[in-house]
């Protein structure tokens, strides 16, 4: 009986136990996961909660920013060292309970508009005499991220060649830009 109440209904968020050795377990697949993973359901949108299998306490929040420490930590800061001491000082402060508030209405506003940044360098990226060209490779970029992104919670170690081909490719779309560019200016 206590599988069924494991098993997520549609709409609700996928259910993961932590358990005492640190091993996440994904009640919906019935499989062991890591916090690539849970990393990768994240930047899907996929709504997920962690749950302690001993306690069955959320530890949600606890998951979460382990995850962010792995990325800060794993060469990826995206985090600068100034916002994090404002974030500590502001423990205890009489604003402490605005602040969550405040972070995720900024940081939905920064995801809202994010959509509207791409779309406007896309545009600029392929107007022009090779804007075809330039097309083509914005194609050929989003179909390797697709390709590459959904497996990336199960590469593992293969994680970091994945990051070294990424930022190849997007070291080749600066230096065509940068021929766009000049052959636009001729």
């Amino acid at each position: 009986m206590a599988r069924k109440a494991d098993s997520a209904k549609p709409g609700s968020p996928i259910i993961i136990k932590k358990y005492a050795n640190r091993r996440l377990y994904n009640t919906q697949s019935s499989k062991y996961i890591t916090l690539d993973f849970l990393a990768e359901l994240t930047r899907k949108d996929v709504e997920f909660k962690v749950i302690d299998a001993k306690t069955g306490d959320d530890i949600t929040h606890s998951v979460l920013t382990q995850i962010i420490m792995e990325e800060e930590n794993g060469g990826k800061s995206m985090l600068p060292v100034n916002f994090l001491r404002q974030i500590i000082a502001l423990y205890g402060d009489s604003m402490q309970g605005l602040v969550p508030q405040f972070l995720e209405s900024s940081m939905d506003n920064f995801r809202k508009n994010q959509k509207q940044v791409q779309d406007v360098i896309e545009n600029a990226l392929t107007s022009g005499p090779f804007g075809h060209i330039a097309k083509q490779n914005i194609e050929m970029m989003k179909a390797a991220r697709d390709a590459l992104v959904p497996n990336l919670g199960g590469l593992g170690s293969k994680k970091e060649k994945v990051g070294e081909n990424l930022d190849d490719l997007k070291k080749q779309m600066a230096e065509l830009q940068a021929k766009i560019d000049k052959l636009s200016g001729e």
